[in-house]
């Protein structure tokens, strides 16, 4: 079934109060800085829901409150609570505010309340789901969505949860966007896609070989990534509808290509012997040089700007992270501790470059802020944490790690919350990179 949802906004002010709602208290106003020093955390209950007076539940309505759950584990300053922990009972008595007792959910510690109610209209199914700010009795946001059907009964739950961190933060983006990835089949590695909820998982390349480290092009067109094969390194071009390209490039090895915030590519080429960054125009042939030593250099990764490219080098000696200015050429050294940092990922502000360090224990991930020299670890195994990117909003970042003893994506964020699980099915999965909304 084609999704097609009616987003009706029933509150879009967080203050707004309700006719009839508890009694009347401060308005508070819910917000999240998720780019700040520190994060306000809220704990959310989800209500068991309501079916329309003369309807019955539809069979997806536990299955879209599974999918709310599991969408909100992407959302650490929300941490839900236990139906068991609701003082007198965990179901309600009516899904709008006329029907709650809010001052139950105070004493249970709850802060936003989520009531769901569906509705059937000539056999097509709606769901209403309202957001109260406890505290106040408030309607904090309501949306309703139709025509739902089995197969699209979890995007209702990823809008849904866009629509909440949107009214908290101001970004919405994390629900809308989809990764890809490089995932071992047998003797292959081919280049999959997937939500980046780990939704609607999708084959991308076919091709015997290897095809590593993707990236996807700014406007979701095309995805690039490195092919090796018996006939040696190739670029792999990938586009909606066409067959595959593998482009040979002067040298021997393709390493990383990774696409700048104008559509460009810049990868590393052996071309004289010795692995530099190189940038390429839109035919896929070298304009610049980007980055060029006697050591190797690997791993571009760009602020939204393109001024800012940060990226690995054996120039000190051993592998560290270093950020190089494109309009004033200059390079500076960011990491010193550790004997071998690698994979930068460049947040889109420019202010942090979270990386993979080795350590006695495996890889972890490790950020860096550029103004303060800081440096904090994000990851603590077990396993080895690597091919860390942030995502287009600067908070979530995805990673592969082995700590369940094969290699998976994860979702942490800038702040080093707790790993959640990306699910890319069967084998093992590496190289994560973000790329636009799945259609």
């Amino acid at each position: 079934m084609r999704l097609r949802l009616f987003f009706n906004t029933l509150v879009l002010c967080f203050c707004l109060l309700w006719a009839g709602a508890a009694p009347a208290m401060a308005a508070r106003v819910l917000t999240v800085d998720i780019h700040g020093p520190g994060q306000n955390k809220a704990n959310i209950y989800l209500a068991p829901a309501f079916a329309q007076e003369g309807t019955t539940l539809p069979s997806m309505s536990p299955k879209l409150a599974e999918a709310i759950r599991n969408d909100l584990a992407y959302l650490p300053f929300l941490s839900p609570e236990l139906p068991e922990n609701i003082l007198g009972g965990p179901k309600l008595k009516g899904a709008t505010s006329k029907y709650i007792d809010f001052k139950r959910f105070q004493l249970s510690k709850v802060d936003l309340l989520v009531s769901t109610v569906w509705t059937e209209t000539l056999g097509e199914q709606s769901v209403e789901l309202r957001v109260y700010e406890v505290f106040s009795g408030n309607l904090f946001l309501g949306k309703a969505y139709s025509n739902i059907g089995p197969d699209n009964v979890t995007l209702v739950a990823d809008r849904f949860c866009a629509d909440l961190m949107k009214a908290l933060t101001g970004q919405e983006g994390f629900f809308s966007s989809s990764l890809v990835f490089s995932r071992n089949q047998g003797k292959q590695r081919t280049i999959w896609r997937v939500s980046a909820t780990g939704r609607k998982l999708r084959q991308l390349t076919q091709d015997e070989g290897k095809a590593l480290s993707p990236s996807f092009s700014p406007d979701g067109k095309r995805v690039v990534f490195s092919y090796v094969s018996r006939n040696g390194h190739r670029l792999g071009v990938w586009e909606k509808g066409q067959k595959t390209r593998l482009l040979k490039l002067r040298g021997n090895s393709v390493i990383g290509p990774t696409f700048t915030p104008n559509g460009n590519i810049a990868l590393t080429l052996d071309m004289t012997g010795q692995p530099d960054i190189y940038l390429l125009g839109p035919d896929y042939k070298v304009v610049q040089e980007l980055a060029k030593s006697w050591a190797i250099d690997v791993s571009p990764s760009f602020d939204s700007s393109g001024k800012l490219m940060a990226f690995t080098s054996g120039r000190a000696g051993n592998p560290h992270i270093f950020l190089l200015n494109r309009e004033t050429k200059e390079v500076r050294r960011i990491t010193y501790d550790g004997k071998y940092n690698t994979s930068p990922s460049l947040s889109p502000d420019g202010r942090l470059i979270v990386f993979s360090r080795d350590s006695s224990e495996g890889h972890r991930l490790f950020l860096h802020d550029l103004a303060s020299g800081r440096e904090k670890q994000l990851t603590f195994g077990p396993g080895s944490d690597e091919t860390p990117a942030f995502s287009p909003d600067g908070y979530h970042i995805v990673f592969a790690s082995s700590r369940s003893g094969e290699y998976k994506l994860y979702m942490t964020t800038r702040y080093g919350d707790p790993a959640v699980l990306v699910n890319t099915g069967p084998g093992d999965a590496k190289s994560p990179a973000w790329g636009p909304a799945m259609d």
